[in-house]
């Protein structure tokens, strides 16, 4: 069975491993001292048009999350979130085992507005009696597809900005969200645009590792203590780093999101050309069809899936992920199948 559940079954781009193996026997620092560390940090400074940019490597996305919100938030402080944030919804209680509420919005796209918050910041402004909310966390790519646009972002960092609030964006799907077709995001302008950020190594290209930003060098004081009380410092940090100088020499951490996307999109035309609908309008590597379930059966036999919700009696949409290393020989059965059911 070919698995469509998600964009992190196959391993590494064989730049990846071919470095890792390239340097195996040299030795380095440890704890994200290495050379190849204090050269990612330096070119992805580049990228993002900020010399003055913190930024440590993690090993995965729960728990960059847990770490830069836990280590931001006073104790009576509290993180708004999407209520299909990752946070929120798949992160098993992360952060309110650390005595942080998540205080969540329904929305119809994944995506929060400066209305949101408003209406989040009337609702909590009793205080003492209630926590204060202070960090903004936001996915681009959402966790159902949805990216968001460099007016979208202004609008939204303006409002914390005057708010006092922190926006924090979660990245595991950062490349992808950039290089969608609707997408007039830049790495520069979110750099501009949020006071931390990560960007995701895990799901597009890298064995593991996430790079978070802090974009506000005086919010990251101290974090390497948080990190090594975590349990996240590395003694082999160069395992992280290593992969992200691969990944972000030349274009290859783009090119790879952006083939991602192409196959979900070419996915997406042929559910359209069969006349369904989607739950979202994705235009990233993640998509929701809504079909019939007696054709989400005969899928099931021949592809691995998730069912992501229940439309009515007869219909369910699914949610397939393309990754950067997708067959398109099984792209095409798949589209072949969907057309044959």
């Amino acid at each position: 069975m070919y698995n469509f559940k998600n964009d992190y079954s196959e391993g590494a781009h064989p730049k990846v491993l071919d470095k890792l193996i390239e340097t195996n026997l040299i030795q380095q620092l440890g704890y994200g001292e290495d050379e190849y560390a204090l050269q990612a940090r330096d070119l992805l400074r580049k990228k993002l048009v900020k010399q003055d940019a913190i930024i440590h490597f993690l090993s995965g996305g729960t728990q960059t999350n847990l770490l830069v919100i836990s280590f931001l938030l006073r104790v009576h402080e509290a993180v708004i979130s999407a209520k299909t944030g990752h946070i929120s919804a798949n992160e098993t209680g992360a952060i309110e085992a650390t005595g942080h509420k998540v205080i969540t919005i329904d929305t119809d796209n994944g995506k929060l507005s400066p209305n949101d918050i408003t209406h989040i910041l009337q609702e909590y402004a009793l205080a003492p009696h209630v926590v204060k909310p202070r960090i903004v966390y936001i996915s681009n790519s959402t966790e159902i597809g949805t990216v968001y646009t460099l007016a979208e972002l202004e609008a939204l960092y303006l409002s914390c900005q005057k708010n006092d609030l922190l926006l924090y964006m979660d990245g595991a799907r950062l490349g992808h969200a950039l290089t969608a077709d609707n997408s007039d995001l830049t790495l520069a302008a979110i750099a501009r645009l949020t006071d931390v950020f990560y960007i995701g190594g895990t799901k597009n290209g890298a064995l593991l590792g996430e790079a978070i930003v802090f974009n506000k060098p005086e919010l990251a004081v101290d974090f390497e203590y948080a990190i090594k009380q975590k349990g996240a410092m590395l003694a082999k940090g160069r395992i992280l780093s290593i992969q992200f100088l691969v990944l972000f020499t030349g274009d290859l951490y783009f090119e790879l999101a952006r083939r991602a996307n192409a196959l979900a999109m070419q996915i997406a035309r042929a559910v359209k050309d069969q006349g369904y609908s989607f739950l979202t309008e994705s235009t990233t590597n993640q998509i929701f069809p809504i079909l019939p379930k007696s054709i989400i059966h005969t899928l099931s036999l021949r592809y691995q899936f998730y069912v992501w919700k229940e439309i009515d009696q007869d219909h369910a949409a699914i949610r397939l992920i393309t990754s950067w290393a997708t067959n398109p020989d099984q792209v095409d059965a798949f589209i072949s199948d969907l057309q044959r059911a």
